[in-house]
């Protein structure tokens, strides 16, 4: 399970690193906001770990970003700020879980291990789509019926793009838009067949058109 975490305190984020590679996650570090808004856009991460006060971009602003771009990733706030505001201000933002500094690790553990549990996730990186889906964000493999699959480089973007926002209808634009830089940007009809190729290992009636939307993971 790749994590990021954003801490601006140095020892507190070599703590938090260490135990977390402990327990086998896969963690990226970063110290200023801006920089974890553009590492998030750049590659794919199953959880967020988010300190509020850091340099460029306040954790709360950060995943009020993701949120408006329809980026859905499971988030923890591990802050200083401990009023009822701020806590309020933390959930409204879109977190899925709130620590308030100091902590001990073995609670980051049991909150961990809660946000996987509610949202299907394990510490392997592995998703359950539904019953009979699974996709692995490490290996990029996906395994329908028991049956796997590897997928290229685009058809995963693509993929954990509709998973990151299942049961919500997105556009090709905003696939376009929240995966790729503009010098590298898909055309709409290669995005098309991608997710072509996608339903033909899903099912096709996983990804399902939304007139005059885009399309939708139907899980």
């Amino acid at each position: 399970m790749k994590v990021l975490l954003l801490e601006d305190d140095e020892l507190l984020n070599e703590i938090i690193e260490e135990y977390l590679i402990s327990l086998n996650y896969s963690v990226v570090t970063i110290y200023d906001g801006q920089e974890a808004l553009e590492r998030i856009y750049e590659e794919s991460f199953q959880l967020l770990l988010l300190d509020v006060n850091v340099p460029s971009l306040t954790g709360f602003d950060l995943l009020r970003t993701l949120k408006e771009n329809k980026i859905d990733i499971p988030t923890i706030f591990i802050t200083s700020l401990y009023t009822a505001r701020d806590v309020e201000d933390g959930f409204n933002a879109g977190a899925d879980d709130y620590i308030k500094k100091p902590f001990q690790l073995s609670e980051l553990k049991v909150r961990l291990n809660n946000i996987k549990r509610l949202r299907n996730i394990d510490a392997a990186g592995i998703v359950k789509i539904n019953e009979n889906i699974e996709y692995n964000f490490d290996s990029k493999l996906i395994t329908v019926d028991e049956k796997t699959y590897t997928l290229s480089k685009i058809e995963s973007k693509v993929l954990e793009f509709f998973i990151k926002n299942k049961d919500k209808a997105i556009s090709i634009e905003e696939i376009s838009l929240n995966n790729w830089v503009y010098d590298e940007m898909p055309t709409a009809t290669t995005i098309r067949t991608y997710i072509k190729n996608l339903r033909k290992m899903l099912g096709k009636d996983m990804i399902i058109t939304i007139k005059g939307i885009g399309y939708k993971l139907n899980t």
